[in-house]
């Protein structure tokens, strides 16, 4: 699943090609891909406008002006990829492939694609009174790269669950999943199955600062493409060049030599060191 360095790839590669741009027309080709006011995608988001592309935690936003002032139109379009979902622009008439969920005609004659395998991803269009009644996005954690050290360190040090475990539940903090945090317990010599609250304070305060690393250097890199995963642009990310425990069962730790674990962290494949993260 695309995590938050994937999907803010995605929203930088993406903002270029649409913001400017009035879809003229939403054609959905799997009723299921969409979600919330089905008819608020399908018969008010044609006139309006993409103001912005941006992202929260692993959702992308597309930010909507209507055509005009108190139009019905939704204020923003959300997507969540999921495993599969993808996110192209393509030529005018291009016509839906395989897996094509959802098609936005734009108005300079091109066309966004969201196409997705799998059909676990969705899109989401809504008014602004629709976030409160919104559950997800009511209880989305802050984002990491937004969080300060003592707020971070204060999110999980009175937790009784396993350190990767807060990680990944996106109500504690947004965008992380097992890729991010398997390299960052790594990167922080903490055992991914350790309680929170057995953590040493300047523990967390390494995990902080090496997270926000690994991120940085996630997006720079474009992020990392193990199956399914192509920017806006179709290109593969290269974060994966550098993992250091994702993925690499069995392998020789690149610190001290010996072979990686393996073991389920809230029922999640977890990669880690028993020398280096004890």
């Amino acid at each position: 699943m695309p995590e938050l360095p994937e999907v803010e790839t995605i929203a930088r590669g993406l903002a270029p090609q649409v913001e400017g741009r009035t879809i003229t027309a939403v054609h959905v080709f799997n009723a299921s891909t969409v979600h919330g006011t089905r008819a608020l995608l399908t018969h008010k988001t044609a006139g309006c406008t993409v103001r912005r592309v941006h992202r929260r935690g692993k959702l992308l936003l597309m930010d909507m002006a209507a055509a005009e002032e108190g139009s019905p139109g939704p204020t923003h379009i959300a997507f969540h990829l999921k495993m599969t979902g993808r996110l192209f622009v393509y030529p005018q008439n291009t016509p839906p492939a395989a897996h094509t969920r959802l098609i936005f005609d734009l108005s300079d004659g091109r066309r966004l694609f969201f196409d997705d395998a799998r059909k676990f991803g969705y899109c989401r269009a809504l008014a602004q009174a629709d976030f409160k009644e919104w559950d997800f996005w009511q209880t989305l954690g802050p984002e990491p790269l937004e969080t300060g050290q003592q707020a971070f360190v204060e999110r999980l040090r009175h937790r009784r669950t396993r350190i990767k475990a807060a990680l990944l539940d996106q109500t504690v903090i947004a965008g992380i999943g097992n890729i991010y945090a398997d390299e960052s317990l790594f990167r922080a010599r903490i055992r991914p199955d350790a309680p929170c609250n057995s953590i040493p304070e300047k523990q967390l305060r390494t995990l902080h600062g090496v997270m926000q690393a690994v991120l940085q250097q996630a997006i720079r890199e474009c992020g990392s493409s193990i199956r399914d995963y192509r920017d806006a642009h179709g290109d593969a990310g290269a974060f994966q060049n550098n993992f250091l425990v994702y993925g690499r069962s069995g392998e020789p730790c690149r610190e001290c030599g010996i072979p990686l674990f393996t073991s389920k962290v809230a029922g999640r494949t977890t990669v880690f060191c028993g020398v280096c993260q004890r």
